[in-house]
C-alpha cells in the first residue's frame, strides 16, 4: 500500500512537488488547486510519464479536497508568487487569507495528516497554519532552512569546485534576508570552511544567499524559484514517509529552545514518520544567537500584523 501526499496549488513549484513525490513510487499523490482544470491537466499529464521513468503512483487533480481525505502528508503551496520588487512581507494579506482557509479544510478531511508549508512569507504562514490547524507542533512545519541551505552549499561548491555533496551547511533563522547561515559549523568534505575560503569572500557568499530567491526572481522577471523550492520540499516529505530520522533546518514552533518562545523560526530538527520528532539545540556565539533573535524579531513583526487583522 502506497502512501498518500497532496499537494495544494498547482503552479510551478507545487506541480514540480508533485512530479517528484510521484516519480519515487512509494505515494499516490493528489494535486488540489482552485482553477478548474489545471491540477486534473499537469496530473493527467504526470501519470502518462509513468510508463517512460518506470513508476506506478496514482496521480489525481481535484478542485475540492474531498479527494484528500486520509492523506500522510500536505504539502502547501497555495498562495501568489512573489514578483519584481515585491518583498515577501507584501505577500502577507493576501497569503494569510489564501492558507487560513486551505488550512481548514486540509484538516477537516486529514486530521492526522504532517502539513508542510511552502507558501511565503514562510515563517508567519507556518506560524498561521499552526494555529488554524490546532495541531502540535511536531505536525505542522515549515520548508525554508532546507532551501536556504542548499543555496548555501551551491555557492560554497562553486567557489571552490568541489561536489556539493562534500558541502555539510545550515541556515538558521526566518526565511528572508535575516537568515542566518552558520559559517562556523560550515564544512567541506570536514575541513572547517573558514580554513578553505578567505572571511571577505566567506561574507560575500553569505549575503548572496540572504538574497538567493530575490536574484532568481530578477533574472526570471515574471516569476519566483520553483526548481529548487520543490526539491526542498520533496525532501522533508520522503523524510517523514521513510521515517528516515534526517537532521534538516525546518521552520519549527519554538517552545524556549535557543531563547525563543511562541514562534515559527527555522532550526535543526530531526524529521521522522512523527514530523519533527526533537528540535537539535546547538551551542550558538553571543554573535550567532543575537542573529538567530533578529531573525526571530522579524518573523515576530509579521506575527503581530498577522493578530491585528484577525
Amino acid at each position: 500500500m502506497r502512501f498518500k501526499v497532496t499537494v495544494v496549488g498547482a503552479g510551478n513549484v507545487g506541480a514540480t512537488v508533485a512530479q517528484r513525490i510521484a516519480e519515487w513510487g512509494i505515494s499516490d499523490v493528489v494535486i488540489v488547486d482552485i482553477v478548474e482544470g489545471l491540477p486534473q491537466g499537469k496530473a493527467l499529464d504526470m501519470l502518462e510519464s509513468g510508463p517512460i521513468l518506470g513508476f506506478d503512483s496514482k496521480v489525481t487533480g481535484a478542485n475540492t479536497y474531498e479527494s484528500t481525505a486520509n492523506s500522510d502528508v500536505v504539502v502547501i503551496t497555495a498562495g501568489i508568487a512573489r514578483k519584481p520588487g515585491m518583498s515577501r512581507d507584501d505577500l502577507l494579506f493576501t497569503n494569510m487569507k489564501i492558507v487560513g482557509g486551505v488550512t481548514e479544510q486540509v484538516v477537516k478531511y486529514s486530521p492526522k495528516a504532517t502539513i508542510i508549508i511552502v507558501s511565503n512569507p514562510l515563517d508567519a504562514m507556518t506560524q498561521l497554519a499552526l494555529k488554524v490547524s490546532k495541531s502540535s507542533r511536531n505536525k505542522v512545519f515549515g520548508m525554508a532552512g532546507v532551501l536556504d541551505t542548499a543555496r548555501f552549499r551551491t555557492f560554497l561548491a562553486q567557489e571552490l569546485g568541489v561536489s556539493v555533496r562534500d558541502v555539510q551547511a545550515y541556515v538558521l533563522g526566518g526565511h528572508g534576508d535575516t537568515m542566518v547561515p552558520l559559517t562556523r559549523y560550515t564544512t567541506v568534505g570536514g575541513i572547517p570552511v573558514s580554513e578553505l575560503i578567505p572571511e571577505d569572500r566567506l561574507k560575500t557568499i553569505v549575503k548572496r544567499t540572504q538574497d538567493g530567491g530575490a536574484e532568481i526572481v530578477s533574472l526570471l522577471k515574471t516569476g519566483s524559484a520553483y526548481y529548487a523550492p520543490s526539491a526542498a520540499a520533496a525532501e522533508m516529505v520522503q523524510a517523514v514517509l521513510l521515517d528516515q530520522k534526517r537532521v534538516l533546518p525546518a521552520c519549527a514552533l519554538l517552545d524556549g529552545e535557543y531563547g525563543i518562545k511562541g514562534l515559527c523560526v527555522g532550526v535543526p530538527v530531526k524529521l521522522g514518520s512523527q514530523g519533527i520528532e526533537q528540535v537539535m539545540q546547538i551551542k550558538l556565539t553571543a554573535d550567532e544567537q543575537a542573529a538567530l533573535q533578529k531573525s526571530a524579531n522579524s518573523v515576530k513583526e509579521l506575527v503581530d500584523v498577522m493578530a491585528s487583522k484577525a
